[in-house]
């Protein structure tokens, strides 16, 4: 018979009334893409009223989470200077959280500076695509305001002996890091980074075996909304990809995900809720 995932508890209370609470139910983030050049809406939501928009149009489709980026991480994307990137968050971020002001906002960034002004300036939760590798200053920056850090998985190079557990084996050095920086055990969140550093091949294994991930007992955050491996197993183009990623989404519910990151709110949203009734039954 098949057991229910023991998801993780979690309850975070950001000030001012902005709470989240994990593990009673899936949680929906929605992606907020300030950047020209991002894979599926580049420069869709650069403007701020038409980003300020699409936020409130995500809650009112059930996001639970808005994540904001100002870099794109497509294949092949061209890294932005810190200095560029706050150019185009930091009005979103204030505009959001005053249009939003009880709903959690999440950082996508991986440079320790725009970390913190992004903080400063209303967001509380920090979504490093490097897990704290990519600069040596951000696991301090999370200890310091104590906030949720997304650990995602990412290598330079596609250098696996064994894929799941060298992908497992990173996360936990990445976890290794935070610990070591201050960052308590119940702020870290890991993501197995579909579409990083990994073949299409990779991507498949890494989420037929998310329950080896889930096993190590942090809340997992699973991001495969819209990527490429659905576009080549469907051989579909990009705006025609949600029930794809609807299907990883289910899967990765059962296999002990609590968290969906993705650009259709709506549909997702309705996904996880029925996939709940199934998994989360008491």
């Amino acid at each position: 018979m098949n057991q229910r995932p023991d998801f993780c508890k979690r309850t975070y209370e950001f000030g001012s009334g902005t709470k989240l609470e994990l593990g009673d139910r899936t949680l929906i983030m929605g992606i907020l893409n300030a950047t020209p050049d991002s894979f599926s809406d580049g420069g869709r939501y650069t403007n701020v009223e038409a980003a300020v928009a699409h936020a409130i149009a995500m809650v009112e489709d059930g996001a639970d989470i808005l994540d904001i980026g100002g870099e794109s991480t497509r294949p092949g994307f061209e890294p932005v200077s810190a200095e560029e990137e706050l150019h185009r968050i930091l009005p979103v971020i204030r505009a959001v959280r005053q249009a939003l002001p009880h709903i959690p906002l999440s950082i996508d960034t991986y440079k320790a500076e725009t970390a913190r002004q992004a903080l400063e300036a209303g967001a509380h939760i920090i979504n490093d695509i490097w897990g704290l590798k990519g600069d040596p200053n951000m696991a301090a920056v999370v200890a310091e305001y104590r906030c949720p850090v997304i650990i995602n998985h990412n290598r330079h190079a596609r250098d696996y002996n064994d894929l799941v557990p060298d992908v497992l084996a990173d996360l936990q050095g990445s976890v290794s890091l935070a610990q070591a920086a201050g960052i308590e055990e119940d702020q870290i969140w890991l993501d197995p980074g579909i579409g990083f550093a990994k073949t299409h091949e990779d991507n498949l294994e890494m989420l037929g075996r998310l329950s080896e991930l889930s096993a190590l007992g942090y809340p997992v955050l699973l991001g495969t909304s819209r990527k490429r491996f659905i576009k080549q197993t469907l051989n579909l183009p990009v705006d025609e990809l949600i029930e794809g990623t609807a299907a990883t989404v289910v899967l990765g519910i059962a296999y002990g995900c609590q968290v969906m990151r993705v650009h259709d709110v709506k549909a997702i949203k309705r996904a996880a809720i029925m996939a709940d009734a199934i998994v989360y039954r008491s």
